[in-house]
């Protein structure tokens, strides 16, 4: 009977393995027609959509039969359990009978049947875990003559030889021999005992589907022929249930109670109890008269295409299940031939060979559950122990915003950048962060008493599309304790500039914002309430200031334009400047308040403009004419654009240019004394703050802060990228990262230092880096192809190769070092094997199969193994020192340990994604090298925190904020103290301290603790998370 179940098993796998290499065929299909057809990828796309679908059917059939078949085990189980209960002498009964009756072929119960009743000698009694009751059951051992083995022939299949009947070899139908073993199982209980088969519980909807099902084929079978279409040994004679009247009124006849059992009965099977003759001879002779009909034989009698296509419905019905939890059909077959060929084998409900199924814009995507998880159902996420503080922001945002640079009393330089408000000390360098803001940070002030600064922000939207209403906010700067919220609902788009009124110590507050109409209002301070509002100009406004001496007056300038404002009342009504026999300029970009009361600006001519107040000119304009606003003086200042004026203690005024890169220092009078040129790497002056009426911070248009004198020039105290950054890689041993994007700057920065220890330029946006373990040198992925390797000592390129003519977005070394891995948007991943500690590289072969381009991949532990992500949202693995083969059967790498983990689609991560997301959403993620968290990095300014690993859904996450564009790429630190996140257009690099659990640099699965982590000083006491 084993060989019966392997027969069943190997129909099973066939099905299984024709549906692996159905899939698996036709997704190397669509992924070479797309490569090389790219107009045939939708039509691909639909014959896969098609044949998933397929493969749903097909799993679902497979479950439900895999699930009849454990009900029956577990049927069987009971039942031998029941019958040795109530009658010790059943066993030893029936082996009377069989023996007398000259059975003489082995009738083995195969693995799938648990009755435990066993007739060979050969063969012991097990249960499905290969144990009863704890232990082994030896197996009796039947007297009677040599036993022949069993046939594999056609012919030997149908009819036993029974000795001991007569003198002839008499050849007796193997239907005599079932019903002689049944009855005599039947009549060794005592009179009036019945057999219970305890049935088990069928989920809701299963079990009136199953009772139709099967009672209509048990039906149709009855009557049927058979058909040679499986082979398969005849199984032993099922044991029925002895039901009365009383019973089948409740469960039905005995033949449909039968029937419901996974295990369909054959024609040779008895008839129910109540219908036999007390002799075992008449219902046998009976029995000969019928055909036999294999369990696996097709029936003839032909369903109606109307009972095929409710029967479709109910399969797909059922399916849904299989949507998030599937048996695995090679896990499954592997399972019941070894259940076959092993005795101790066990075939109970485990979560091996099952798969969990997500999906991304409608297309399913199934991860196989490792053998390691038990019960994936009853898998707890909890938040990780560990919590992010933000330890330090690289960057400074000076290349889209003015007058964003002040110094405080306590020594602190105050800018920003993204969403974060940075207070640096220039003595101490440390920083301290003000993250009350939920979008980009664009304009400063600070009030007369040096304490209290205004921080406005521009509008945003969240990760639901609601949109988030630009504001500004009056914190204290020594506490960071937000005191006022301005303007929250009023304004549009965006705040533009904000002032403090200077001669009534900061009662009122000016902001205009970045609607169409560029509205401008002023704020009570104290209240938080409108004291006046007016539009101001459909140009662009630049800039805006009380006048120092007289709270009333207030100038605003930009495209063309420099207005006078007056406020009385609670109105404010406008003057315009008069350019008179000036050239008009296209941007007046700054203005200050000289000592004497003049306004000066700065403007794209490279001038600066005197300004004041004339008397009305009543014999032009007559008597009602009023006084204007014109230009007492021009001076020719700088070549290009004036982009920042400063005032100094003592007069002298300070201009910075755009185009020279110069700073000039002004008397009163505006006579040049002094100036000095600003490096070009750093690019041009943008605004200046006065330290000490000598020493000088300077802003600039590449986002840098600089420190020093015109006399003895100025170094870089702050720096960071201009434009998006996609390349972020850690060093394996130091604490050092590096960093690339399309500003085509490579920075090399010091985790520790907070300082940028070199960076150069490359002839091309850089992508993506990554370190060799010898860390020596690093490699770094372009946007045409293009890669380079460089030494990071010397900073010399030591590598310049190119796969393809399409832009690299991952670079990955083996965890030895020996290989490198290039995923490209050309759909390829490019090996290489390195020698010569990463100075040398040989192309060792190329990836093909994925049908869109590459997003991330990692290695193996064992640096044999690749698992890859593209575009269209495929999680393939290749076997790379096996000649870089496409693994077809991606059940066989559920196991597989990783190198490291940023692959954002694997069963070990399913949890970073929320409910909804289009695929997108997740630009980046990284496991901790102690393998105990996960970061991920969204498309909605966030940066996640998660336990590793997180398999299920909706797992919950700490949420940090502090970006204000989306977050491109996420990286633990060599000892995971540090976590790194990139801004994309924010040019923000975010270095957050890892708090609370076990040390960082643990490099195996500590326990999970519950330690949580406060807010240390350095930031806002209510940072957004």
């Amino acid at each position: 009977m084993k060989l019966s179940a392997f027969l069943r098993n190997l129909r099973f796998k066939s099905i299984g393995d024709s549906i692996m290499d159905g899939s698996t065929n036709s997704l190397d299909d669509v992924s070479g027609s797309s490569a090389e057809f790219p107009d045939r990828t939708s039509l691909m796309e639909v014959r896969l959509l098609a044949q998933e679908d397929e493969i749903t059917l097909l799993k679902s059939s497979l479950a439900d039969a895999l699930r009849k078949l454990r009900l029956h085990d577990q049927q069987m189980l009971l039942l031998k359990q029941h019958l040795i209960a109530v009658n010790p002498s059943a066993a030893r009964s029936l082996n009377q009978v069989c023996c007398a009756d000259g059975l003489s072929r082995s009738c083995r119960l195969s693995s799938s049947s648990q009755d435990g009743l066993c007739l060979s000698g050969s063969s012991p009694v097990t249960n499905s875990t290969g144990e009863e009751n704890g232990h082994t059951r030896p197996s009796p051992t039947l007297p009677g003559p040599k036993q022949r083995p069993i046939s594999q022939d056609r012919a030997t299949q149908t009819e036993l030889t029974l000795q001991g009947l007569g003198s002839g070899q008499e050849r007796v139908p193997l239907a005599l021999t079932r019903a002689v073993q049944s009855i005599s199982l039947e009549d060794a209980l005592p009179e009036g005992m019945s057999v219970v088969l305890e049935e088990s519980v069928l989920e809701e909807g299963e079990e009136e589907e199953e009772e139709q099902d099967e009672g209509a084929g048990g039906g149709r079978m009855k009557n049927s022929s058979w058909t040679p279409g499986v082979e398969e040994v005849i199984q032993p004679t099922r044991l029925l249930r002895r039901v009365g009247a009383e019973a089948q009124d409740h469960n039905g006849s005995s033949e449909d109670q039968a029937g419901s059992a996974p295990q369909t009965p054959t024609s040779g099977s008895p008839m129910p109890y109540k219908d036999q003759c007390p002799s075992p001879l008449p219902p046998i002779l009976e029995d000969l008269k019928k055909p036999l009909v294999r369990r696996n034989s097709e029936r003839l009698v032909k369903e109606t295409p109307e009972r095929t296509k409710q029967k479709l419905a109910k399969k797909a019905a059922s399916s849904a299940n299989l949507l998030t939890r599937s048996p695995s059909l090679e896990s499954r077959a592997k399972d019941l031939i070894s259940s076959t060929g092993s005795q101790g084998s066990s075939r109970g409900r485990t979560t091996q060979g099952q798969s969990i199924k997500m999906f991304l814009r409608g297309r399913p995507i199934t991860m196989y559950i490792p053998s390691n998880i038990q019960n994936y159902e009853e898998l707890k996420m909890e938040l990780p122990a560990e919590k992010l503080e933000l330890d330090w922001v690289y960057g400074y945002r000076g290349r889209d915003c003015r007058a964003n640079l002040y110094l405080l009393p306590s020594g602190e330089a105050v800018y920003f950048i993204a969403c974060v408000v940075v207070l640096y000390h220039l003595s101490n360098r440390t920083q301290r962060h003000y993250r009350k803001h939920t979008d980009c940070v664009r304009c400063l002030a600070v009030h007369p008493d040096k304490i209290r600064v205004a921080s406005g922000q521009t509008a945003g939207v969240d990760k639901d599309g609601k949109p988030l209403q630009p504001l500004v906010h009056i914190w204290d700067s020594s506490t960071l304790v937000t005191l006022q919220t301005i303007g929250q609902g009023s304004f549009e788009r965006g705040v533009g500039s904000v002032a403090f009124s200077q001669s009534d110590a900061g009662a009122f507050l000016c902001v205009v914002d970045e609607s169409n109409e560029h509205m401008l209002s002023v704020w009570d301070c104290a209240k938080g309430t409108k004291h006046a509002e007016v539009k101001s100009t459909n140009e662009a406004v630049l800039a805006v200031e009380f006048n120092p001496g007289d709270s009333s007056n207030i100038i605003t300038s930009g495209k063309s334009h420099v207005h006078f404002w007056t406020l009385s009342g609670g109105a404010l009504t406008k003057k315009q400047g008069i350019f008179g026999k000036y050239k008009k300029p296209k941007f007046i970009l700054c203005f200050v308040f000289s000592l004497t009361g003049d306004v000066l600006t700065g403007d794209s001519e490279g001038n600066i403009l005197t300004w004041g107040k004339s008397r009305a000119d009543t014999k032009t304009l007559g008597k009602g004419a009023k006084e204007t606003f014109q230009i007492m003086r021009q001076m020719r200042a700088h070549e290009g654009s004036v982009f920042t004026l400063c005032v100094l203690q003592g007069g002298a005024i300070l201009s910075g240019g755009g185009k020279d890169r110069k700073i000039i220092r002004w008397s009163a009078d505006l006579a040049p004394e002094r100036e000095c040129e600003i490096p070009e790497q750093f690019g041009a002056v943008r605004t200046i703050a006065d330290v000490d009426g000598e020493e000088l911070l300077v802003g600039t248009t590449r986002n840098a802060i600089l420190r020093g004198t015109i006399s003895d020039g100025f170094v870089a105290i702050v720096q960071g990228h201009v434009d998006e950054m996609w390349g972020l890689a850690t060093h394996p041993t130091q604490n050092i990262f590096l960093t690339c994007g399309n500003d085509r700057q490579l920075c090399l920065w010091s985790a520790e230092e907070h300082s940028l220890d070199w960076a150069t330029t490359l002839d091309e946006s850089g992508l993506c880096a990554d370190f060799c373990p010898s860390g020596t040198v690093v490699s770094v992925g372009l946007n045409t192809g293009r890669w380079l390797v460089l030494d990071l000592r010397t900073r010399e390129v030591v590598s310049d190769l190119t796969d393809g003519n399409e832009q690299l977005s991952v670079m990955r070394y083996s965890p030895d070092g020996s290989f490198l891995a290039v995923g490209s948007h050309d759909n390829f991943i490019y090996i290489y094997s390195v020698s010569e500690s990463g100075r040398r590289y040989t192309r060792f072969g190329k990836c093909t199969g994925h049908s869109s381009f590459i997003t991330h991949l990692d290695w193996s532990k064992d640096g044999k193994y690749i698992m890859s992500n593209s575009g269209d949202y495929e999680i393939l693995y290749w076997d790379v020192a096996g000649g870089c083969k496409l693994l077809r059967n991606r059940y066989e790498s559920k196991d597989r340990e990783w190198a490291s983990y940023t692959c954002v689609l694997g069963f070990h991560v399913v949890g970073v994604w929320l409910e909804g997301s289009d695929g997108t959403d997740i630009n980046a993620l990284c496991r901790s090298h102690n393998e105990r968290l996960v970061a991920m990095a969204d498309d909605f300014c966030k940066v996640h925190l998660f336990q590793y690993p997180c398999p299920k859904p909706k797992a919950p996450s700490h949420k940090y904020e502090g970006h204000g564009s989306h977050v491109t790429n996420v990286c633990f630190t060599n000892s995971d103290s540090h976590l790194l996140s990139l801004g994309g257009k924010d040019t923000c690099i975010l270095q957050w301290r890892v708090t609370g659990g076990s040390s960082g640099g643990a490099r195996e699965h500590p326990a999970s603790t519950s330690a949580s982590a406060s807010s240390t000083s350095t930031n806002s006491p209510e940072p957004g998370m």
